[in-house]
């Protein structure tokens, strides 16, 4: 059966053998036997004849070489072979260029389908689980203080712990993925984010539990440079730009699901045991548990999914890489009920790798140790590459965009809460009642009390049984013959009060909550243990963190259907320095925020025009560098991403509660600059990937 071209439904034109003899021509298509395909004829028969489809391999140009190791000229010729390695660069780049023009043709022919989106489906777990894990300590923060009495220093450190994690997982894991593959790197990655995720919901002290969400943020720090990188090498030019851009919707349903978990987790205290005093598993824990569930996921669907075929082919393994490519074809063909068509590629073009120099001329055990050598080498070299002459200029514009956006972006998301919280503050004191000069015999309290300030007032006789005391302030005040027991306080006082033959008994009022009081006569039994710190209930504090950035992350969806829409139509550079400046304008909405209605209309403004910036940038970040060194830059810019955040995050929350005009302006510019700096990057659409 002829196979005729034209009746195939893919655009893209079939190559003869005036492409080097990278394809079937067509006359080598005109004799195929009938029946022959990809799958169905794929095989031998009796008599073992070859079917068109079957791949027997590629034989080498040295394969018909004999060994030289162990020869009487090795070490010579181990030498000879090292004075060519400069010699091999330009080798190199001209195999990586003829490489980058045939594998965008291949991938025209494999099609866009089923393998993409599968693989869509599973990367967009990995990237989920890198949202989840941006939002699980400040969920978990109000609940974990308790249980691990942190002090302010320690909570703001626990809070920009996992930043430093992604830092350091992000330039760890992007070098890598250079040198040992895509799958690979993220398969390690997330095995330690969810290892030490799973520890993190179950260790009982501090120390330990910030270590955990360190080495879980190293850990998930890979994520985001390898899925984008990962996912690239499977799309050709013209579907490239708007599937990375959906990919960016899964950060999103991170955001969510880790929101909607916390709200209908966290709150439910009863979910917890205890033993004994030493250890306690509350609701907290449960709920950093279940965040590890996307990630635990993504390596279970990830290991199922092949390693990139462009690494291979940059790596020189040719026959892997064709085997993949075909994979992809093949299952795309049969998903569009095209199962005969035939993968034509015969040959692909690979990169001459820097140890096949000397791989020849070398005893097996030294090669070896050279070759790992080689590899360590190649990473510093990828670093420093990006450094080069020929990426300098990119290097450092990106650096600017990243940093600036990336300081704006996260030092506004943290100050958006703060600032809602710091309104809620004002409003709830803006109740506080006063009593003056107040005198009470005799009386039992057992009702809450709240919001209060007392002052000079004289208790005589009276008992407080089984109660709370949320904000409450006594000054100057007497109290005599008084009785409290089984007291639950927060944000109370005594100042300049004095107490005489008073009891207190199974309370959590310690010595720092009496100010320059008296105590005549008085005693404490058994108060209750606990952290000597002041908590309370934040204010609404499920309602404000779980809700506000429900709706935050929820606001970002308009802004990623329109950047996926957008990004291969307007291009990369407009969609990046246009979202930047509308960005930097809704900045200076900011100063009407003066009610917790308005912040909150506000954020979810700035969030859903911000993102076609991030989503914009993701993208030309992958294009603009070659693929033996895409996840080593873009590790390198996300760290510097994340070194950004913490600054932005340090400095913003400084100014809560002092002023909004230095944050505004802080955000206003960075972004203004960063749009500046983004016209001036090498627009990418239409490009092939280097």
């Amino acid at each position: 059966m002829n196979i005729n071209r034209e009746d195939d439904d893919d655009d893209y034109p079939m190559q003869g053998s005036q492409d080097g003899g990278y394809y079937r021509g067509d006359s080598q298509a005109a004799n195929d036997d009938e029946g022959g395909h990809s799958d169905s004829t794929e095989g031998h028969d009796e008599d073992d004849e070859i079917y068109e489809g079957e791949y027997q391999g590629i034989p080498r140009a040295e394969s018909g070489k004999g060994s030289l190791a162990g020869g009487p000229g090795s070490v010579k010729a181990g030498a000879q072979q090292f004075t060519d390695i400069g010699v091999s660069e330009a080798e190199r780049r001209k195999d990586q260029e003829e490489l980058a023009q045939q594998y965008e043709t291949i991938l025209q022919e494999c099609g866009h389908g089923k393998f993409q989106w599968t693989l869509y489906f599973v990367l967009g777990l990995a990237l989920m689980a890198d949202g989840v894990e941006i939002f699980v300590v400040g969920f978990v923060l109000p609940s974990a203080e308790k249980d691990m009495c942190l002090s302010e220093p320690n909570k703001s450190m626990l809070g920009l712990i996992v930043y430093f994690g992604m830092m350091v997982g992000a330039f760890l894991w992007g070098a890598l993925a250079d040198r040992i593959g895509r799958r690979q790197s993220l398969l390690i990655s997330l095995s330690i984010n969810s290892v030490f995720s799973f520890f993190s919901s179950f260790v009982q002290g501090y120390s330990t539990f910030l270590f955990c969400r360190l080495l879980s943020g190293v850990g998930i720090g890979g994520s985001i440079p390898i899925v984008f990188s990962y996912y690239s090498e499977f799309l050709s030019q013209e579907k490239r730009g708007e599937h990375l851009s959906w990919l960016c919707m899964f950060w999103m349903i991170g955001g969510i699901y880790a929101s909607a978990m916390a709200w209908a987790i966290i709150p439910h205290y009863g979910w917890s045991f205890q033993m004994g005093s030493a250890y306690q598993f509350h609701s907290w824990r449960v709920f950093v548990l279940v965040c590890a569930f996307p990630c635990v996921a993504a390596i279970a669907a990830l290991s199922a999914m092949p390693e990139s075929p462009r690494f291979y082919l940059e790596n020189g393994k040719h026959d892997e890489g064709w085997m993949i490519l075909k994979q992809v074809h093949d299952t795309n063909m049969r998903a569009k009920g095209c199962p005969e068509k035939v993968f034509s590629v015969t040959t692909i073009k690979t990169v001459k790798q820097m140890d096949e120099l000397f791989k020849s001329g070398l005893p097996s055990f030294l090669y070896q140790k050279l070759c790992f050598l080689v590899r360590m080498l190649q990473i510093r070299n990828n670093i420093l590459a990006c450094f080069s002459p020929e990426y300098k200029r990119t290097t450092f514009m990106l650096m600017a965009v990243w940093f600036t956006m990336s300081f704006s972006y996260y030092g506004l998301t943290v100050w958006f809460p703060d600032m809602i919280k710091y309104i809620q503050k004002q409003e709830y004191e803006s109740r506080t009642k006063t009593f003056t000069k107040e005198r009470v015999e005799h009386v039992t309290f057992n009702f809450t009390l709240e919001n209060q300030i007392h002052r000079e007032g004289h208790y005589f006789n009276d008992k407080f049984l089984n109660l709370k005391m949320k904000s409450m302030v006594f000054e100057d005040s007497v109290f005599e013959e008084c009785y409290f027991e089984d007291i639950t306080s927060t944000h109370t006082f005594f100042r300049n009060c004095t107490f005489v033959a008073s009891l207190f008994y199974n309370t959590d009022l310690f010595k720092y909550r009496f100010v320059d009081c008296k105590l005549v006569n008085s005693t404490f039994l058994h108060n209750k243990e606990g952290c000597i710190l002041d908590f309370s209930d934040d204010f609404n504090n499920a309602y404000m963190i779980y809700f506000v950035n429900f709706l935050g992350t929820l606001a970002v969806l308009p802004g990623n259907i329109v950047s996926a829409l957008l990004m291969d139509k307007i291009g990369r550079l407009r969609m990046l320095a246009g979202s930047s400046v509308i960005s930097c304008i809704s900045c200076f909405f900011l100063m009407f925020g003066n009610s917790e209605s308005g912040m909150i209309a506000l954020l979810c403004l700035f969030g859903g025009i911000s993102i076609a910036s991030w989503n914009a940038l993701d993208v030309i970040t992958v294009e603009l560098y070659p693929s033996d060194k895409r996840t080593t830059a873009f590790g390198f810019l996300n760290a510097l991403c994340k070194l950004a955040a913490v600054l932005g995050i340090s400095i913003f929350q400084s100014f809560v509660g002092i002023t909004k005009a230095i944050p505004i302006l802080f955000a206003a510019g960075a972004l203004a600059a960063g749009s500046f700096l983004a016209t001036k990057l090498p627009e990418t659409r239409g490009q092939v990937l280097q």
